[in-house]
């Protein structure tokens, strides 16, 4: 899975950071970043859940080809 956030679509709502605070934090001027090595969501069960709860669905999910 890669895990993408459009920065010019995020409003820095966090609802990623609340529901998967092992995957998303905020960067210093408020938006959603990914913490670093979690590009990959690190197998965490409530990345979708974080997908969902973006106010603006700034974040997208991917499975790489192959």
């Amino acid at each position: 899975m890669h895990i993408d956030i459009d920065k010019d679509v995020c409003i820095g709502a966090g609802q990623c950071a609340l529901a998967a605070p092992g995957v998303f934090t905020q960067d210093d001027d408020g938006f959603s970043t990914l913490l670093p090595g979690r590009e990959d969501g690190a197998g965490d069960p409530m990345v979708r859940e974080a997908v969902r709860a973006c106010p603006v669905s700034a974040i997208s999910l991917s499975e790489p080809a192959g």
